[in-house]
C-alpha cells in the first residue's frame, strides 16, 4: 500500500509483530503495519466496520434543480406535494436511512454506526451569493460554552434516539467558531463572495475526528 506494491528499503513490513497476517482463507489482513528506520516511525492501518453518516447543506431546492434530481420514494418519483417540499423530504430520508442502519447492526453486531449533526454556516448581513461575510478574526468571541443540553440539529437527534446509531454533536461547538471558516483566503475567490460554509484546515474538523475517535 505504501510503496505501490514494489518491495522498498526505507520501509519495513511488521505486521506479524502486530499480529497483523493474513488468516487461511482470507481475502486480506485485518490490517498492516509498516515501520520506516529512517525516522522511527511505524504506521498501522486497520480495517474497521465503521459507518459515518451526515448530511444537511445540499437539501435545497437550488442544489437540487442545479445538478437535476429527482426524488423517488419505494422506487417511484415523489406525487405526494407533502414530501416534495424539501423539510419532508430530508426527514423522511434520515429517518430512513437510520431505520436500515439500525437493522443492519442487529444482523451485524461487530458494525459500528454514527450520524454526525450538521455543520453550521457562518453568512454574516447576507448569504454566500448576496454579500455574507465572516470576517471575525478572534476565536470564540461569542462564548466559549456549549450550554443547551439538547442537539441543535433536532432531526438528525430524532432520527438516531433509540436506535444503535451513535449521535456525533458538532453543530453547536462549531458554531462558535465563526473566524475559523476560508471566508475570503481561497485563491479561487471571487471578489465580492466569501466562503462561510467550509472550514480551514486544520482546524475545526479535527476537533471533529477526535470526538468521533473517542466513541470508536
Amino acid at each position: 500500500m505504501v510503496t505501490g506494491g514494489n518491495n522498498f528499503p526505507g520501509v519495513k513490513d511488521v505486521g506479524i509483530e502486530y499480529g497483523l497476517v493474513k488468516a487461511p482463507g482470507a481475502v486480506r489482513p485485518d490490517g498492516w503495519a509498516y515501520q520506516f528506520p529512517d525516522t522511527g516511525t511505524t504506521i498501522l492501518y486497520y480495517w474497521f466496520d465503521v459507518l459515518v453518516l451526515n448530511t444537511g447543506h445540499h437539501w435545497n431546492r437550488g442544489k437540487i434543480k442545479a445538478n437535476k434530481w429527482e426524488m423517488f420514494v419505494r422506487g417511484k418519483p415523489i406525487a405526494d406535494r407533502k414530501l416534495a417540499e424539501i423539510g419532508n423530504a430530508k426527514n423522511l430520508t434520515i429517518h430512513s436511512i437510520v431505520k436500515w442502519v439500525d437493522f443492519q447492526i442487529s444482523q451485524n453486531p461487530q458494525l459500528k454506526a454514527f450520524f454526525m449533526t450538521i455543520s453550521p454556516r457562518h453568512f454574516f448581513n447576507g448569504d454566500w451569493n448576496t454579500g455574507g461575510s465572516c470576517n471575525n478574526t478572534k476565536p470564540l468571541s461569542n462564548g466559549s460554552e456549549v450550554l443547551q443540553d439538547g442537539s441543535l440539529d433536532t432531526v438528525v437527534e430524532s432520527a438516531v434516539k433509540g436506535s444503535k446509531v451513535n449521535l456525533v454533536d458538532i453543530t453547536a461547538l462549531s458554531k462558535l467558531r465563526d473566524e475559523a471558516h476560508i471566508s475570503r483566503s481561497s485563491l479561487t475567490a471571487a471578489k465580492g463572495v466569501q466562503d462561510c460554509l467550509h472550514w480551514c484546515l486544520p482546524g475545526v474538523p479535527d476537533t471533529w475526528n477526535e470526538i468521533l475517535c473517542a466513541q470508536l
